[in-house]
């Protein structure tokens, strides 16, 4: 009876261990897609959309995904999305006064849509997802690839 109460109370101590274990990575994950998605907006640059783009959205979850969306003045309307566990790195192509940041995949893992089109409606498939920038140092983009390799790592690591 002696050996049941410790082996019942070391799986106890070991699911408590691993929710709080649950928890800190899930915060951790929260707090890294935050900030990416807050520096991916302040540095977003609508100016090399040029005048037809209406509004933009830039998101990143918490469940690992990085969606981009424009709506354009004509109604057509681009969305772009991926799960940053399928993410493998990232290039920035500019300079410091403006630039397009190209994350890409392992493979064709960028969700593609486009809404309102004179041509249609339009799903594909992509292995990079391009968002133009301004403003940025060469700080900015190694922060920007520590905080999708820190997100990657997270979503793998939750997974476990």
């Amino acid at each position: 009876m002696k050996k049941f109460t410790i082996h019942l109370k070391i799986v106890g101590l070991l699911l408590i261990c691993g929710a709080f274990c649950a928890f800190n990575v899930r915060d951790l994950l929260q707090e890294q897609t935050g900030y990416v998605q807050k520096k991916l907006i302040a540095h977003y640059d609508p100016g090399q959309d040029g005048p037809t783009v209406q509004r933009y959205e830039i998101k990143v979850t918490n469940s690992g995904f990085c969606r981009f969306k424009r709506h354009f003045v004509n109604g057509k309307i681009e969305y772009f999305s991926f799960n940053i566990s399928k993410f493998k790195d990232l290039a920035y192509m500019g300079s410091v006064a403006n630039g397009k940041l190209k994350l890409n995949t392992l493979s064709d893992d960028v969700i593609v849509q486009t809404y309102n089109d004179k041509r249609g409606d339009i799903d594909s498939m992509s292995s990079c997802l391009t968002i133009p920038l301004r403003d940025v140092e060469p700080e900015d983009l190694n922060d920007f690839n520590e905080r999708f390799q820190a997100v990657y790592s997270l979503l793998h690591a939750q997974k476990l």
